[in-house]
């Protein structure tokens, strides 16, 4: 069975509870509910992992490269634009890479996304909400098959 890994950034605890007009509502257990169903109709061994702490994120990208994981979805963050450790942690991957964010970071940020952690993605899914997360499995799914 291939594995996928999904990795939350900072704050992704808290959807369904911070700016709700931004990510809405749906919560960050429920995201998590919708990748298992996902994964689980697509065939693929699902690991979640979420961390508030930069190292703890990085020490998460090297592990997946070391025991061989097929693909990673990755959500950085507030680390999206200025994090040059989470970048180069992220480009170290040699699978397949998938880029998500709930809203649309173009809106978001006036039109000017500097998003350092895409610079490398394989694909980068953006302003679909939760259904970004099944949408990036998905493409995960077809890119390790």
């Amino acid at each position: 069975m291939k594995k996928v890994l999904m990795l939350h950034g900072p704050n992704h605890n808290m959807f369904g509870h911070r700016d709700k007009n931004l990510y809405g509502t749906v919560t960050y257990e429920e995201i998590n509910e919708l990748m298992k169903k996902t994964a689980h109709e697509l065939g693929l061994e699902l690991e979640i992992f979420q961390s508030n702490h930069e190292g703890a994120f990085i020490d998460k990208v090297q592990e997946a490269f070391y025991n061989g994981t097929d693909a990673v979805i990755a959500n950085p963050g507030g680390w999206t634009n200025k994090s040059a450790a989470v970048m180069d942690a992220l480009d170290i991957l040699t699978c397949p890479r998938i880029e998500v964010h709930m809203s649309n970071t173009f809106r978001k940020h006036g039109g000017v996304v500097e998003a350092q952690t895409a610079k490398t993605a394989t694909g980068v899914i953006i302003g679909f909400g939760a259904e970004a997360y099944a949408l990036a499995l998905r493409a995960a799914a077809s890119l390790i098959k």
